[in-house]
């Protein structure tokens, strides 16, 4: 009988779930074994990167609160570090994932990642940030549920599904880095791709998801593509809007939706029309050629298929443009917490700095770079917070290269160097986002949410502040700006670590386009920040070194 028990046991920490008792937050537990292997998605067969054998990834279904422990074997013949895209790491940048904060799994060995989402809900996705993977890969849902005692501003759907849209290219991650490497651009994507597949439209597909007639489900949308933006939609079929990012939102209705890069959200949607196939459906934006990507929804007692006749794209930026302007905080719903939304008032807190970006591209030495405010970040060997927390930090990097206003020059001359600026912990900041290219944007920022409080065309000026939205702006963790446009976001650095802002384009966060904020824990406080966990795995010039004296309370 004790071997019995045992065995069930070992079975559920391997694939399952365990609920840790004596007060503690349950815990989840994974393990995945990352290998190659061939897909063709677009038809043409490819190395792509699987977890566990999947393509895309398997989803993580967790819950506010709850303590992910992922083991993770990576078979690949090179380093591989994942980052969880959305997820805050309170306290904790230790486990954020980018090469600023950790040292990436050597080829043939094993890591456990455990972190907390503390203080979250939503609809989040996790992927692979080193070298080109994404590319192969690897990536998948990450949904953060309310707790049962947490009320949400909707009725419970029926079921809850996860829909990764993204393009796609058919060369492999690795020889897309290579071209990247050489200096070049990875060019236009060959398709797009819906959890991993593309409908072929002959009446031979299987469908992605069912419904059942009069049933309400939960569709959480996310954009882990590699070049476009996309817009989103479900032929026949309105949505409902009910949470972007972590957020409850003004529930307004949509016919489609523009996704941009590393953007998720959740809307409703009612099986209430004929019963048959109707096909999802994203098309690429702003771009000279268009590339649709399609996927089957089936209505259970469906009786045909879906109709080639496809709803319409919106056309143009100012569309896309007043949509976003359309999005909106809910301020009476709960969130993570029993507390309404709006009960926090980020209009009316002061401003102590205001930081602004630009990004530019350019070459160097004859290669393609990308830059903000003239610096092009490059990763170093020794992770930037391992370097700072062993006091060494001078022996890799400088602080503040760049400056707050960006000179003019900085566009045109382009200097490789790790960019990290130093940011007081709790300030409450103002970044804005100045885009002078031909070509949309989409940042990410870990560690934090903020409040999108604008976005508009031309350039910046301090009297654009009358424009702010002070109100109901949606905190999230992404903003998008529009060609010759800008964004203005404002939060509170009030999360101690070493934190990633980055394109969320991955040909241009790796080719410089990123940055690192450090909010350091000066005090060395356990109050403000976990210290780094006893036999984490080193690198670089801190590996040897003694630890460094325990934080204090």
């Amino acid at each position: 009988m004790g071997s019995m028990t045992m065995n069930l046991l070992l079975l559920c920490l391997s694939i399952g779930v365990i609920s840790v008792v004596h007060g503690e937050d349950p815990y989840l537990f994974f393990t995945w074994n990352v290998t190659y292997g061939t897909i063709s998605p677009l038809g043409v067969p490819q190395q792509g990167i699987l977890i566990n054998g999947e393509f895309p990834g398997p989803n993580i279904n967790s819950t506010t609160n709850n303590n992910i422990v992922i083991n993770v074997f990576n078979n690949l013949d090179e380093p591989l570090m994942f980052t969880w895209n959305g997820i805050q790491q309170k306290k904790n940048s230790w486990q954020d994932g980018t090469p600023g904060t950790m040292c990436p799994i050597p080829p043939g060995q094993n890591y456990t990642y455990h972190f907390q989402v503390k203080d979250q809900i939503g609809s989040y996705f996790y992927y692979p940030i080193t070298a080109m993977h994404r590319a192969g890969g690897a990536f998948g849902g990450l949904r953060i549920n309310s707790r049962p005692l947490i009320p949400v501003p909707y009725a419970d759907p029926e079921d809850d599904y996860t829909v990764l849209i993204g393009d796609w290219y058919t060369k492999s991650h690795s020889s897309l880095r290579k071209q990247l490497d050489m200096g070049r651009s990875m060019g236009r994507p060959e398709g797009v791709l819906i959890n991993g597949k593309n409908a072929k439209g002959d009446g031979t597909d299987e469908p992605l998801f069912t419904m059942t007639p009069g049933k309400t489900y939960k569709f959480r949308v996310c954009n882990v593509g590699l070049k476009n933006s996309l817009n989103f939609r479900i032929q026949g079929h309105t949505m409902k809007l009910v949470e972007m990012e972590g957020s409850h939102v003004v529930q307004n209705i949509y016919q489609s939706l523009d996704v941009h890069l590393g953007q998720c959200f959740s809307a409703l949607v009612t099986a209430d029309k004929e019963p048959m196939d109707y096909y999802m459906v994203a098309d690429t934006r702003f771009t000279k050629t268009m590339l649709t990507g399609l996927g089957i929804i089936r209505y259970t007692n469906g009786k045909g298929p879906a109709s080639p006749e496809l709803p319409s794209p919106p056309v143009g930026l100012a569309w896309s443009l007043n949509q976003a302007r359309s999005f909106r905080w809910n301020l009476t719903a709960s969130a993570a917490r029993p507390n309404p939304q709006g009960s926090y008032h980020y209009g009316a807190i002061n401003i102590t700095r205001t930081i602004k970006l630009v990004n530019s591209a350019s070459k160097v030495d004859g290669k393609l770079r990308y830059a903000i405010n003239g610096v092009s970040h490059i990763d170093t060997e020794t992770p930037l917070k391992y370097g700072q927390y062993f006091g060494v930090a001078d022996k890799v990097f400088k602080y503040d290269i760049i400056k707050d206003e960006p000179s003019a020059e900085a566009e045109d001359k382009i200097t490789l160097a790790p960019n990290v600026v130093n940011q007081t912990y709790r300030d409450f900041v103002e970044i804005i986002f100045e885009n002078h290219e031909k070509s949309i944007q989409s940042w990410h920022l870990d560690g934090f949410a903020f409040f999108p409080a604008a976005i508009e065309f031309g350039r910046w000026a301090p009297e654009k502040r009358r424009n702010y939205n002070l109100l109901d702006a949606i905190s999230r963790n992404t903003v998008h700006v529009y060609p010759g446009s800008w964004a203005a976001i404002m939060l509170t650095f009030d999360n101690a670590g070493m934190w990633n802002l980055r394109s969320a384009q991955p040909e241009r966060a790796y080719l410089g386009q990123q940055l690192y904020l450090s909010v350091e824990n000066v005090a060395r406080s356990l109050r403000d920040e976990y210290m780094l966990r006893d036999q984490t795995p080193l690198c670089g010039i801190v590996k040897g070194l003694p630890q460094p004296p325990p934080y204090g309370p």
